[in-house]
């Protein structure tokens, strides 16, 4: 648990410097992430120590089920997230990381990279979700979810080394979907009245067979690995007792971390240069 203590840390440090970012000087290298998510889009800056110096994010529906399905809304959002950055900062940011769902084809992966660069940024390297979470979590053994608004994302990790990993078209687009038919109201309505913590009580019984849903997802594909624990990432693990859903369907010990929507982000941050 004392990676996992550290880890909350480091993102509780993190989620500070979208409001504060940390003053910075000339010489300080700086590591910049993309996350171009279903939900969201995220842009992380840390130092080449990794330490969180400042992080700008958008709500936003321009990937679906890992495609990028709003390519110029994508660019300008991406854009004017680094813009804004650079000025906080009064530095110019030329390089980035990206990440992609695992298992999507080299010409999916290669717009995400496309939409990245368009805005100015030469990209450094790209990572896969699951596994960029792990560098957060500092996992060497377990399985990685990372359950977005789209899909969820499962890597297996033994000795540091991912060993399988998967991706299927189930998250919180879903969740929404219950909730939309449930409570007969528009869907962009019940995507936010999801996440309002009043409304608790109410969602998550329409929800809950959508989580099952996923963690049977889960279980199917860590048969036959020895998974000893799960850790939970990406906006929809940010749903109250999801984690407890997960291991009593699975049987297996699940760990959702502070704030999982930024656990990713982070990872890709962490895997791009320092310049």
């Amino acid at each position: 648990m004392d990676n996992l203590d550290k880890a909350n840390d480091f993102i509780k440090n993190m989620e500070k410097t979208f409001e504060t970012p940390q003053e910075i000087d000339n010489k300080t290298k700086l590591k910049v992430g993309v996350d171009l998510a279903t939900s969201n889009i995220v842009v992380t800056v840390l130092d080449e120590n990794n330490n969180p110096i400042a992080g700008e994010m958008r709500k936003a529906s321009v990937v679906r089920d890992g495609i990028v399905v709003e390519y110029l809304k994508a660019v300008t959002i991406v854009r004017e997230l680094k813009e804004k950055l650079e000025k906080k900062l009064n530095r110019k940011l030329d390089y980035a990381a990206t990440a992609i769902p695992p298992g999507i084809s080299a010409g999916n992966t290669k717009v995400i990279t496309n939409v990245v660069e368009s805005c100015g940024f030469e990209v450094t390297s790209v990572i896969d979700e699951p596994t960029a979470a792990s560098k957060v979590l500092q996992i060497e053994n377990g399985a990685v979810v990372d359950i977005g608004g789209g899909t969820t994302g499962i890597s297996i990790l033994k000795d540091g080394n991912v060993v399988y990993s998967a991706d299927e078209p189930t998250g919180g687009h879903h969740l929404s979907l219950v909730i939309s038919g449930s409570l007969d109201m528009d869907y962009e309505d019940a995507d936010e009245y999801k996440v309002k913590s009043e409304n608790y009580n109410t969602v998550f019984p329409l929800v809950r067979p959508v989580v099952e849903k996923m963690a049977n997802i889960i279980l199917h594909h860590v048969r036959g690995y020895d998974v000893k624990t799960i850790y939970l990432v990406g906006g929809t693990c940010c749903l109250k007792d999801i984690e407890k859903v997960v291991e009593k369907y699975t049987g297996i010990e699940t760990i959702k971390p502070y704030d999982p929507l930024l656990v990713t982000p982070m990872g890709i941050s962490m895997s791009s240069s320092a310049v």
